[in-house]
């Protein structure tokens, strides 16, 4: 059955296709074999090459909570960036902080702060980074009445030549010069000379697709058109999306919070200025933050969990050539790769948490927490991707 439909929407026009938004739909999907669910791990071998290195673990004395990860290169050394606590999420002691290493992944810093614990209401959560190359942007997702009223927040941002020294935090502004109402995703894409990503805009969090020409994306925002699916307020159905371009389109997938276990994912061709109804796709996931990309070779690829439940385990690499079908995947980490919970939290539970991924000249780099308390980064030689 699922077969015939991808085969019907492939001929379809895309309107028609946005009918079937609560079936999968050929947006993208995985090949019809690429995942064993009978088997460990999805049936699928760690891909050659693949080195994981831990950016932090939890001792005595730290924090036991992070989550967030997002790695970045700039000026021949990498950084990660994520949220911290002693123990909960979306705490109200939850600060930002970053780890640099100088060596492609091998070695790390102590975690610097990027910002310090609120002490009132307000949170201040890892939003991701940017870079023109001459300049390193930090996002900071700030949320003034904390997290947990979900009432939604708005991206501030600071700025460091040197990823040292930092500028004080600023808002990011909109098109017409305010500041926009929202936070950011975590994994600005530049295609066509166009900076894309998404905010989760207000009142409540709201996913949106927004984008800018702004090279450093301080200014300028705007947000494309774009139709939530029916939900229950205040957030959206769709969330925490990530990207990656096909041909002459932007395909934008999301996190299903309605629990169909499977990616949304809706498409523009006017780079970014509209955007189809979010539609279903064949692409299982185990209702999680996910990062997609195109390698340079324009390869897409997603780093994702491709479960039909909440178990974010395993943590897949999937490849596509076309950006339909994905026929390519790697286990980037598995079950037996996974240390015990060490200490209890709020929302804190076994498996790899919320990826997010940076194209470098050598290497893909993916940055996770495992059981959100140690941020790990997978490297990857993009040689060993051109091989596969």
């Amino acid at each position: 059955m699922l077969e015939r439909l991808f085969a019907l929407c492939l001929i379809l026009p895309l309107f028609a296709c946005t009918q079937l938004q609560d079936r999968p739909s050929a947006l993208h999907a995985p090949a019809a074999d690429l995942f064993d669910t009978s088997s460990p791990d999805l049936g699928l071998s760690p891909l050659p090459g693949a080195e994981t290195i831990t950016v932090f673990r939890p001792g005595p004395g730290t924090d036991q909570f992070s989550n967030g990860a997002v790695p970045i290169a700039f000026k021949g050394r990498v950084f990660v960036q994520w949220q911290s606590s002693a123990r909960d999420e979306d705490a109200p002691d939850t600060w930002v902080a970053y780890s640099i290493s100088a060596d492609n992944g091998d070695h790390w810093s102590a975690p610097r702060p990027l910002t310090t614990p609120s002490d009132g209401e307000e949170i201040r959560s890892s939003g991701g980074w940017w870079t023109d190359g001459e300049t390193l942007v930090a996002f900071l997702n700030v949320w003034p009445e904390g997290f947990h009223k979900r009432t939604g927040g708005y991206t501030a941002y600071r700025l460091s030549q040197d990823g040292e020294t930092w500028t004080e935090p600023r808002p990011v502004l909109g098109a017409d010069g305010t500041p926009v109402n929202g936070v950011i995703e975590q994994d600005p894409h530049l295609y066509d000379g166009r900076l894309h990503t998404a905010f989760h805009v207000r009142p409540g969090i709201r996913a949106r697709p927004f984008y800018t020409d702004d090279p450093l994306g301080l200014t300028g925002w705007q947000a494309g058109a774009f139709e939530n699916l029916p939900s229950d307020p205040p957030m959206s159905r769709e969330l925490e999306p990530s990207l990656f371009q096909r041909g002459d389109c932007l395909v934008m997938v999301f996190r299903d919070q309605a629990s169909s276990f499977r990616q949304l994912a809706s498409e523009s061709c006017d780079r970014g200025k509209s955007w189809s109804r979010p539609q279903l796709t064949g692409m299982a996931d185990a209702r999680t933050k996910q990062s997609a990309g195109n390698l340079p070779d324009g390869t897409a690829f997603l780093v994702h969990a491709p479960n039909d439940d909440k178990l974010r385990i395993p943590l897949v690499l999937s490849l596509s050539e076309d950006g339909h079908i994905f026929d390519r995947a790697f286990l980037l980490r598995g079950a037996d790769d996974l240390q015990p919970l060490r200490t209890e939290g709020l929302y804190k539970r076994p498996g790899y948490h919320y990826p997010k991924s940076w194209v470098a000249s050598e290497y893909l780099f993916i940055a996770y927490t495992a059981n959100k308390e140690d941020v790990d980064l997978t490297r990857i030689p993009l040689s060993a991707l051109e091989a596969r």
